[in-house]
């Protein structure tokens, strides 16, 4: 009954909301349906904790630098950006071309500024990501999410991490904040098989701009995954250490993997 409860609640929010958003994609600025979208966000967060039974716990927010920033996180749980979104204010962030088809749901990406990769066009969409979304961004003081893996791994588990996470930390040049979370232990991957408890989702030392990449890389996933692996031995998980093997993409069927 409770993940029933839930799952209603999270569809009747997320239409209300989406059509309540329509009239603010007329304003003359963002902030309106940024303001809107961040108490969406909170509301979801509310009903993960009331409903579902999931408290949300914020670790290392003084790690989190004034002005604009790259924030790029663990990715184990479809509430992983609500928790995220709901903690900052007028966050853009990345997400593929397949949200910006959808009626309704790519206006409003557009308009809240989010940076829209081609997920089959390589070279091509990552150079109009540097030159374009990413200038505009920082021009705005704006703090970027991206999840460097992709996908929605399992618990425990990782994706390689795709080297456009380092391209918008060499063109953004400003600081890479890690997040670390276990929310998929209560909440996994895209299922509805969610678990009371408390989830954490904790900044993480910032990475300064003038790394070279391989070293970029070996930090960043490190720091996520070794402190994820943290978070979720807080939980009772047994996992192995953050240097196993990554999972195949399985984009790769599909021919849309990222480099």
């Amino acid at each position: 009954m409770r993940i029933l409860l839930f799952r209603t609640a999270y569809y009747l929010t997320s239409v209300f909301f989406a059509i309540t958003a329509l009239p603010l994609l007329a304003a003359p600025t963002r902030q309106p349906l940024s303001r809107w979208i961040r108490h969406y966000t909170k509301t979801m967060v509310y009903w993960m904790r009331t409903i579902a039974g999931i408290k949300l716990t914020v670790r290392g927010r003084e790690n989190l630098p004034e002005g604009p920033s790259i924030i790029a996180a663990k990715h184990q749980s479809w509430g992983d950006g609500f928790c995220i979104f709901s903690q900052i204010d007028d966050l853009a962030f990345v997400t593929g071309d397949h949200l910006d088809r959808i009626p309704l749901i790519g206006g409003i990406l557009r308009k809240l500024g989010a940076i829209i990769v081609d997920n089959c066009g390589g070279a091509v969409a990552r150079a109009r990501l540097v030159d374009k979304e990413l200038k505009l961004a920082r021009d705005a003081g704006r703090r970027i999410l991206i999840f460097p893996e992709g996908h929605l791994a399992p618990v425990g588990e990782k994706y390689r991490y795709k080297r456009g996470v380092y391209h918008m930390y060499t063109a953004y040049d400003r600081p890479t904040v890690p997040i670390a979370t276990n929310l998929g232990v209560f909440w996994p991957q895209a299922r509805w098989d969610l678990k009371p408890g408390e989830a954490i989702i904790e900044f993480l030392d910032p990475i300064e701009p003038g790394l070279e990449k391989e070293a970029f890389m070996a930090r960043l996933e490190e720091a996520v995954e070794t402190r994820s692996r943290e978070l979720l031995a807080e939980t009772g998980h047994t996992v192995a250490p953050w240097d196993q093997p990554a999972l195949p993409d399985p984009r790769r069927r599909t021919g849309t993997v990222e480099a």
